[in-house]
């Protein structure tokens, strides 16, 4: 299936990441992922295919998926590579895009809150640590900049007699039920919900997430037609950071924006990046973004994957 990149004209000193992997063999699946899949009683071959049937058996969910990537202007490749690698690494698939509803409707009515040794998440931001996110306009340079203030003054560390996870910040303040968890459809956390609000609100007109409203961003999050719109944020914001900050252009090649909606903080990889080409001079050829197992996995499979769409 061809599809046309509005407003994607990328400037001439952009270099263009081709499709196909880098790497000759998969790079290390992490033990996380061997243990949960072992756990299941099941095999990564195994979930893979599963979680490619539910694609190409629900037209309704495939249809909602092509359409939300026209709304954030991307490939809906990418969208369909970020669920084949959450399904088959992180989570099994449902048979149905039916029981995702079921599964979200079951969250329905709990009480949620976002905090940490009893201590809510806002209160936590509004120490002084965090004063410089103040003028921070977005939700995404706000919540970015809190994070890299827990990662400096907090992570690992003990602060007027309270001793701090060494993990990072969504999983201490945004996942109540055990780190590391994430939810529905698209297995986003609640923080990159909270990042991607502002967003989501002006293309797909969904109410704007407030980190006192947990039980709204899980909502969010579960809900699969949500779920679908904050997929399609976070991969046209990791093409975009690309774009802006390595002069890269990656929206050719699903396996590293995969690569990037399994690991996160495009914006901070994009940056390491630049500085690794910007150091080794003029004339050099540019090192390119790599795929890590997950889309390694995306683009291994490119061309049946693509003939789901």
């Amino acid at each position: 299936m061809s599809f046309t990149f509005a407003a994607s004209a990328y400037a001439d000193d952009v270099t263009l990441v081709p499709k196909g992997n880098r790497n000759a063999e998969q790079p290390d699946i992490p033990g996380a992922s061997k243990r949960r899949t072992k756990a299941g009683r099941t095999t990564f071959d195994d979930k893979y295919e599963k979680v490619r049937d539910l694609l190409a058996n629900d037209r309704k969910l495939m249809d909602k998926i092509k359409a939300t990537a026209r709304e954030y202007r991307i490939d809906p490749i990418h969208m369909v590579g970020a669920i084949v690698g959450e399904h088959t690494y992180n989570v099994d698939a449902y048979d149905r895009l039916q029981s995702y509803y079921v599964k979200a409707a079951a969250y329905a009515g709990n009480t949620f809150r976002f905090a940490y040794d009893g201590v809510k998440v806002d209160e936590f931001v509004s120490r002084a640590e965090f004063s410089a996110c103040a003028d921070e306009k977005g939700s995404y340079d706000l919540w970015t900049c809190r994070e890299r203030v827990w990662e400096k003054s907090f992570r690992g560390k003990t602060v007027d007699g309270v001793d701090y996870p060494n993990n990072r910040f969504s999983a201490v303040f945004f996942q109540p039920f055990y780190a590391g968890q994430t939810f529905g459809l698209g297995q986003i956390n609640p923080l990159t919900a909270l990042e991607l609000s502002d967003m989501v609100s002006k293309t797909s007109g969904y109410p704007k997430l407030d980190e006192n409203d947990a039980n709204a961003v899980y909502e969010a999050i579960m809900d699969p037609d949500k779920s679908l719109a904050y997929m399609a944020a976070s991969i046209r914001m990791s093409i975009d950071d690309y774009r802006r900050i390595a002069k890269m252009d990656i929206s050719k090649n699903p396996g590293v924006t995969a690569t990037l909606y399994n690991v996160g903080n495009s914006d901070e990889r994009a940056a390491r990046l630049a500085a690794r080409n910007r150091s080794r001079g003029e004339g050099v050829a540019p090192i390119l973004p790599e795929e890590n197992y997950y889309g390694w996995l995306v683009n291994d499979k490119l061309a049946e994957l693509e003939s789901l769409l």
